[in-house]
């Protein structure tokens, strides 16, 4: 019998921030700033529905940058197709055709950069709250920091590059739940690792503590933070007996090198 996952979008609470930043690269001749305009107010009740709300853009000579906020099932792929192709038919309803060359990026921003996510998690077993020492170098055993992993890499694809970072948390929804006996932390940290590797991501950081979890994670492009999450939640559940373990709230936000507060461009 294939068992059911137990936690779905349809029953799950998510709490999140994701900024994506697209960049394009135009053909000449080149569109006009109020072209640009124009074309990104023509898609905006379409990128609404695709979950995707545009912030803000900078164009300048032939690159164009969007900064949007977007909701949890949407993946970097899909994103990425959502923008390019919406903006290619309203450019070509007002006289542009054949717009931008085939390469693009996609970045993901937060208001915390990598150095400062990564660092957050590292202490996580450090700056706890438990009088015995003994049990804070018990959990440091299951913090990860892999030198090897580098999430400030793109991710290359046929369509361009992406840097698709991710500060996951998940919560254990009750403080009896087994997660929280000694024994069964070596099993959630290799499991974890055993998620990453099945799924094609990369784990920079992890922090297993007794009542939440947090990986520094790099997703695979055409994976939503969603799926991303429920499959950590649904996977950690099943070692653990098949047990709701978890809090159906969670977090994820997005980061990277650099600031949101970085990408300044006009309001939209």
């Amino acid at each position: 019998m294939t068992l059911q996952p137990i936690y779905t979008p349809n029953n799950t609470y998510p709490i999140h921030k994701l900024a994506f930043d697209w960049t394009g690269w135009f053909k000449p001749s080149y569109p006009t700033q109020e072209d640009i305009r124009t074309a990104i107010e023509a898609c905006r009740k379409a990128w609404l529905k695709d979950g995707i709300k545009p912030e803000n853009f900078h164009f300048k000579s032939n690159i164009l940058q969007i900064l949007t906020l977007n909701e949890v099932g949407v993946d970097p792929i899909s994103f990425s197709q959502r923008i390019k192709g919406r903006l290619q038919y309203a450019l070509r309803q007002i006289g542009l055709r054949d717009s931008f060359r085939r390469k693009l990026s996609v970045r993901t921003l937060g208001d915390n950069t990598r150095n400062i996510v990564e660092k957050y998690i590292r202490s996580q077993a450090g700056k706890s709250n438990y009088v015995d020492p003994r049990f804070k170098r018990f959990l440091g055993n299951f913090t990860l920091s892999d030198s090897s992993i580098h999430l400030k890499e793109a991710s290359h694809t046929i369509s361009g590059r992406y840097w698709y970072n991710l500060h996951l948390v998940i919560v254990v929804a009750d403080r009896r739940c087994p997660v929280t006996r000694n024994d069964n932390f070596t099993k959630l940290y290799d499991t974890c690792a055993a998620i990453a590797q099945k799924k094609g991501y990369k784990i920079s950081h992890l922090s297993i503590m007794p009542d939440h979890i947090h990986a520094a994670i790099r997703g695979a492009v055409d994976h939503s933070p969603e799926s991303i999450a429920l499959g950590f939640m649904n996977n950690l559940s099943y070692v653990m007996g098949y047990n709701q373990c978890w809090s159906r709230e969670y977090y994820v936000g997005t980061f990277s090198e650099y600031s949101i507060e970085k990408l300044q461009g006009e309001t939209l």
